[in-house]
């Protein structure tokens, strides 16, 4: 009986304790809750989770890095164009526009370049965390998670070239320049699934996805990302109008006349969001896109705008290229709100598919490129005033503030020119703007803009939800 009391009592006493502690958890949970300076459980996760939700390589961490000499071959001079393509690392090329032109092989008397303009690597900032550049690992994710849908002028065109060899030989190109060459350089590029790929069998494919028919990467020649009636448009619309320069200031009856149309009698090639935004935001068969990629600024010149050239501005001022500038800057928050807004109608409409923009920044050219034979240090400074180089800064600044703004959640503007702006050596043998593949700038565009919708996009989806 004793015992049985002993029992109880112990029993009891530890109801008694849990009892008290549950109150005590109480008081303190009800004080946390309640304190302005609490501790909320929500900190915990964030504890947990700031390492997974950290961004893994910020577009400006990546653009902070440095050059560094990197040979891939012992080899000590290119005696034939094919070398190119090995000391590049690539298997080859699927697209065949301008082959040798791309490659850098089209003049020997410009061999002498070779193999130290393919022999660096871009070392990015120690705080990057990025997977090494895999061909097949982009293909993968391609299939699987949507393609890349390439806009912009000659440069973007450059880049396609660049994946195409990225991606070998797990695809083919479209259309066949070397058996086509009537073809017009605006014509659509595609990179197909090769059948011939080894990983084929590895693939997850969607459902309507056809190896011969739904586009990996395509490519459209878009110089300024809107048409030439929806600029027009833009260019007499109130939302645009001209601040009086100095000049003008000092007549104070002078006002600035609009002629009839913004452009004059150079050539250029644009298309409306309308149409590629349809493509983009279409299936399989006939399209499995997920990423965007546009990069504009190259033709946005008073060349191709005629109507804001101003002799009287002068070299120095670029004959009136902050009116350009200007123009610019209403264009493109009129594109923005357009291929968002077509975004956002398409998950309103049951899309369940990741559909995002990147903007990559513009790369202007060096001057003097071909008689320097290394990466510098640091971004040169401009002597002369060619083109509209000097000023791409500008509108890069500009369209990357427009796109800093919530409006547009899913435009992304990608700062990472600097690379490309620290390798003079890398043009191609006709001009100081185009550039060779297999140097390692264009390969650097492909190699982030795959990290960033991979990883850094994911990571702010996981985080958001």
């Amino acid at each position: 009986m004793a015992k049985v009391h002993s029992l109880l009592s112990i029993r009891s006493l530890s109801t008694k304790v849990l009892l008290l502690g549950a109150i005590i958890t109480f008081l303190i949970t009800l004080y946390t809750f309640s304190s302005p300076y609490s501790f909320r459980i929500s900190n915990w996760s964030s504890i947990f989770s700031q390492e997974r939700q950290r961004s893994s390589c910020t577009p400006e961490e990546w653009s902070s890095g440095r050059w560094v000499y990197s040979p891939t071959s012992d080899l000590v001079n290119l005696t034939r164009p094919e070398q190119a393509l090995s000391l590049a690392g690539f298997e080859g090329c699927a697209a065949d526009r301008e082959y040798h032109w791309h490659l850098g092989t089209d003049h020997e008397e410009l061999w002498d370049r070779f193999p130290k303009v393919a022999s660096y690597r871009w070392l990015p900032s120690s705080k990057c965390d990025v997977h090494p550049l895999n061909g097949a690992a982009m293909v993968k994710d391609m299939v699987a998670n949507g393609g890349w849908l390439l806009l912009g002028d000659s440069i973007t065109e450059n880049h396609f070239f660049s994946l195409s060899c990225l991606l070998y030989p797990h695809v083919r190109a479209t259309p066949n320049y070397t058996e086509n060459p009537y073809f017009d350089r605006a014509w659509q590029q595609h990179l197909y699934l090769s059948p011939s790929s080894p990983i084929i069998s590895e693939l997850v494919m969607p459902e309507g996805f056809s190896i011969e028919n739904t586009p990996l990467v395509s490519f459209r020649r878009v110089d300024l990302l809107l048409n030439g009636t929806e600029l027009d448009t833009i260019y007499h619309s109130p939302a645009f109008s001209l601040e009086p320069t100095e000049l003008d200031s000092q007549d104070l009856g002078s006002q600035y006349t609009k002629a009839e149309s913004v452009f004059g009698d150079e050539a250029y090639w644009s298309l409306s969001p309308s149409e590629y935004m349809a493509t983009l935001l279409d299936s399989p068969p006939d399209a499995n896109y997920g990423t965007l990629v546009v990069s504009t600024a190259g033709h946005w010149t008073t060349g191709t705008l005629r109507a804001f050239y101003d002799e009287d501005a002068g070299e120095d001022a670029g004959y009136g290229i902050h009116n350009v500038l200007a123009f610019f800057k209403v264009a493109m928050r009129a594109w923005a709100g357009e291929v968002q807004q077509a975004i956002t109608e398409y998950h309103k409409n049951g899309g369940r598919r990741p559909k995002q923009v990147v903007v990559r920044a513009y790369l202007p050219g060096h001057e003097n490129c071909h008689n320097i034979f290394e990466p510098t240090e640091t971004i040169t400074p401009w002597v002369n005033k060619w083109y509209n180089w000097p000023w791409i800064q500008d509108f890069n600044t500009e369209f990357q503030k427009l796109l800093s703004s919530s409006e547009f959640p899913d435009i992304h503007f990608l700062p990472i020119e600097r690379p490309g702006r620290l390798r003079p050596d890398a043009h191609a043998s006709g001009d100081c703007l185009h550039l060779i593949s297999g140097t390692g700038v264009i390969e650097g565009w492909s190699h982030y803009i795959w990290h960033f919708v991979t990883r850094e996009l994911k990571q702010k989806d996981t985080s958001h939800h």
